[in-house]
């Protein structure tokens, strides 16, 4: 409940006028500034004629330029690609899942030492000693050579330094496993198969339908290196 006092002014003649009341404390702000009703309620009845096909000009505009983007593409050739049953030809330099001929790797672990994530595991025999009956070197010979592909990022970096030139950048990329131990490629293992690259397991199931992974798994089973222009796969 709020009280409200009276008092009688003396230019009001006579009349009885209310106080504020005890509980309304506000204040008299600064005058407002008239409000432009045509802006607010977007009535055009003060635009020009020629503001007004002006603004007719401008909207047609807008249109005309995103429409020209959208036909500029429309009538190009397409750049997309169905991948996997159409690919790109790789660069001749490109840097995919290794290629490893075990043959002719002497186990000088110059690959795994040049490795700037150490990802390459390679276990060997006895020291490597000349024997000096037959002049013949003995020990040292390679047991198990592997690459961990869930640390590997492809640098090349190992290719270099090897002076039998047995390790190369391959052209697959498409390397998937169901576990982080499924990414660790035993190639020891894999030449004992007469292969020199892992054959990816969906190239496996999909090799009789896409052309071009046929070709590749085939390529892969006969032990061909993927290094020369001839041997990339192109666009079908």
């Amino acid at each position: 409940m709020r009280t409200v006092f009276m008092f009688m002014s003396p230019s009001s003649g006579g009349r009885i006028m209310p106080l504020r009341t005890m509980h309304d404390k506000r204040r008299p702000g600064p005058p407002r500034k008239p409000v432009d009703r045509r802006r607010r309620t977007g009535n055009n009845q003060g635009m020009t004629v020629r503001q007004y096909f002006r603004e007719i000009y401008d909207a047609l505009l807008t249109v005309f330029i995103g429409m020209k983007i959208t036909l500029k593409y429309c009538f190009q050739k397409t750049v997309t690609v169905r991948y996997p049953e159409q690919r790109l030809p790789f660069a001749p330099r490109y840097r995919g899942i290794h290629e490893f001929e075990a043959d002719r790797c002497i186990a000088c672990d110059q690959c795994a030492k040049a490795c700037p994530v150490d990802c390459i595991y390679i276990e060997k025999t006895a020291p490597r000693k000349l024997d000096k009956a037959t002049g013949k070197a003995i020990g040292g010979q390679l047991t198990r050579f592997a690459i961990d592909y869930n640390k590997c990022m492809f640098c090349a970096l190992c290719t270099e330094p090897c002076p039998t030139e047995c390790i190369h950048m391959g052209k697959l990329h498409d390397m998937s496993a169901f576990t982080r131990a499924g990414m660790i490629v035993e190639f020891t293992e894999l030449d004992k198969q007469g292969l020199r690259t892992p054959i990816p397991l969906w190239m496996e199931r999909n090799a009789d339908a896409i052309p071009w992974v046929k070709e590749e798994v085939e390529r892969v089973r006969a032990g061909r290196l993927a290094v020369t222009d001839g041997d990339i796969p192109k666009v079908r």
